[in-house]
């Protein structure tokens, strides 16, 4: 996280009754922040996948936790999911699943590897790292409705 701002942190096992806890969080976040419902969906679907892959790979059926950080700026949502677990190598995988477009026929897809490409096509800006387990962070820029703005300047009482 680039810049100052409140920090909220959820450590959770890594088991697949807990992905729902991780999406009610950011949901309260989010709202929060003022997302529009669309945008809270997506961020919640975002957080979901993340988490869904920490817990079905990163440990081999191991114990783990899976760590959820929200920085919240004014303009934006800061998530990163983390886990301690086994890394994997991204470029492998994007090679062996092959380019995914708006283009590609939904038949052709190969199974798996849609969570990323779900993750990349819902939020604003994606990094994914494997130093010590594997980081995934993703932002969500808020956007303010210009129109209700706008109103809100116009409507003041003219003095």
């Amino acid at each position: 996280m680039t810049q100052a701002g409140d920090l909220i942190e959820l450590t959770l096992p890594a088991r697949v009754e807990y992905i729902g806890v991780a999406r009610l969080m950011v949901s309260g976040v989010a709202n929060r922040l003022g997302f529009p419902y669309d945008d809270i969906e997506d961020i919640k679907l975002s957080v979901a996948e993340a988490c869904t892959n920490a817990v079905r790979h990163a440990y081999q059926g191991a114990e783990g936790k899976v760590r959820i950080q929200c920085g919240i700026f004014a303009d934006r949502l800061e998530i990163t999911i983390s886990d301690n677990g086994e890394d994997f190598n991204l470029d492998a995988i994007r090679q062996e699943r092959g380019p995914i477009t708006k283009d590609t026929d939904i038949e052709n897809l190969s199974e798996g590897g849609l969570g990323l490409y779900l993750i990349h096509t819902l939020m604003d800006e994606v990094e994914i790292s494997g130093e010590q387990g594997i980081t995934v962070a993703m932002t969500k820029y808020v956007r303010r409705d210009e129109v209700t703005n706008h109103v809100e300047t116009c409507s003041q009482p003219s003095k």
